[in-house]
């Protein structure tokens, strides 16, 4: 199980650093560094300043995530994810209107606007956190998202608002991507094939 979060970890982050490796996949440093060595001494993670994978390391995780759907209810999972298709768009929408005001860059100097924009995460929040924990009662792999995603709240309603949409830290945008990527792979699907259908961020 250590094997395919890592490895999927290193895929999702794209870059990642060893040190910040253990804290992703939420494990001991120990088991993860040791983790980290056997993949890279077998060949399936290249290790430098960041950690990466090697095109055998795709291969491999790819064969670990086809075996790990044959392991759970898919019509569940499937379910999980369609209620996770509407948040979405609101999720979306709301980063939107995060980004842009009248069409325009934000440039954060309107509080009032702001704090609307900010409220609409509480709803989303507490409807998506009851859709992880139904997912990872069949993927339990999952269940470290809902943690996660509380995390990057807690942080938002403090005032620190990079939090929200920040890229390389575990944002709530950046969390809710590997979500959303995690759930189309359990799917079987592609991120490709669920952009052309409107479903993917």
């Amino acid at each position: 199980m250590l094997e395919l979060k890592v490895l999927q970890a290193v895929r999702l982050k794209g870059l990642v650093s060893p040190d910040d490796l253990a804290a992703t996949v939420d494990e001991a440093n120990d088991a993860v560094a040791e983790t980290v060595a056997a993949l890279t001494q077998s060949g399936l993670l290249v290790v430098g300043k960041t950690v990466q994978l090697s095109p055998d390391g795709r291969a491999r995780l790819a064969e670990l995530l086809a075996a790990e759907r044959s392991t759970f209810d898919a019509d569940a999972v499937s379910a999980g994810y369609d209620a996770f298709r509407g948040i979405n768009a609101d999720f979306k929408a709301l980063v939107t209107d995060w980004q842009l005001k009248d069409g325009e860059p934000n440039t954060h100097e309107d509080t009032d606007y702001d704090a609307a924009v900010l409220g609409r995460l509480d709803d989303i929040h507490a409807r998506v956190i009851p859709i992880i924990r139904e997912v990872a009662d069949h993927l339990p792999r999952l269940a470290s998202y809902a943690a996660k995603l509380d995390r990057a709240r807690r942080k938002i309603i403090r005032g620190e608002s990079i939090w929200l949409t920040r890229p390389m830290i575990d944002s709530y945008h950046t969390v809710w991507f590997e979500l959303h990527e995690e759930l189309i792979l359990a799917c079987g699907l592609t991120r490709q094939g669920e952009a052309e259908a409107g479903h993917a961020q």
